[in-house]
């Protein structure tokens, strides 16, 4: 396979694994959470590295996951306890993030992972980091990370599709006919985070955020079904990291940021053209009500 088709798979397994749990998140209004999480994360890799003195292993899935159960924890404790749910986020955010940077500063300033690293990534060199096996090249590192983190996250969803469904639109009747509610959201919680740091190295947090948020946001608009609105998001996500990767080429930019502002272009899309809840659509509902009123 030549470079430029390893950073587009690469780039196309982000979009993919981040809009399959993005899809609940955007559903249960936690989409900000998501962000928060893909930023306090960064402690949890700090702090394998710091326990495995390794970027290798599992000990950076293991913390990342750890510290995305805690930022979820923290945030439900502290509304909890009458702090609004925005406000509960940016506490923890800001607060977890910052002790990250700290000890990254402090105790790993001098390996392959800083801040603007985990921030904005870089695809570019992915082709270069493979996997070596008998002496014959597999193919990059993240794309069999990112290919395993899919699968994960498609199983789970495959097998709990039921049970994520109800507790995403009425977490009541979940609770009543015995699905553990709570359990749930940790586990997409954890999903989360371990879809985030498998991504942290390739694409950065940037692009994640907006490959968690905005592809979903923009398949809620184009339908009124949940595995429609999974499959429809996937697309989004294939779609901006292709088109992202020739608009990076064509204008000599950021592959990631290009990525990203191809997100947001689709979005726009839908948001104006989507037939029943585009902006147009809309108007031209409201413009055959307010005829008929006057008939």
């Amino acid at each position: 396979m030549t470079y430029d088709m390893w950073i587009i798979v690469t780039g196309s397994l982000v979009g993919i694994t981040c809009a399959m749990v993005g899809c609940f998140l955007v559903l249960r209004k936690m989409a900000m959470l998501a962000d928060a999480i893909s930023h306090t994360v960064l402690l949890g890799i700090v702090g394998g590295f710091l326990v495995s003195q390794s970027l290798d292993g599992p000990s950076l899935l293991i913390g990342a996951v750890v510290v995305g159960l805690l930022t979820a924890l923290l945030v439900q404790v502290l509304s909890g306890k009458g702090v609004q749910a925005d406000a509960a986020i940016g506490v923890v955010f800001t607060s977890l993030f910052a002790i990250g940077v700290i000890l990254l500063s402090v105790f790993a300033g001098n390996i392959h992972l800083d801040v603007d690293h985990a921030l904005m990534g870089e695809i570019t060199f992915i082709p270069w980091d493979t996997v070596v096996w008998n002496g014959m090249e597999l193919g990059p590192k993240a794309v069999w990370l990112l290919s395993f983190v899919f699968l994960v996250n498609l199983l789970i969803i495959f097998l709990l599709y039921k049970e994520f469904k109800i507790s995403t639109f009425d977490p009541a009747l979940a609770a009543a006919i015995g699905i553990p509610v709570l359990f749930i959201h940790y586990l997409q919680m954890g999903m989360l985070s371990i879809t985030t740091v498998a991504s942290f190295d390739s694409v950065g947090a940037i692009l994640v955020v907006a490959m968690l948020i905005v592809p979903a946001s923009a398949a809620y608009l184009l339908t009124d079904k949940l595995l429609a609105m999974l499959i429809i998001s996937a697309g989004i996500g294939v779609f901006s990291a292709i088109s992202g990767y020739y608009m990076a080429t064509l204008l000599n930019v950021s592959i990631s940021g290009a990525m990203a502002t191809s997100t947001g272009i689709v979005f726009g899309l839908a948001f104006f053209f989507s037939p029943k809840h585009g902006l147009l659509a809309k108007k031209r509902a409201q413009q055959k009500l307010s005829m008929n009123g006057r008939g």
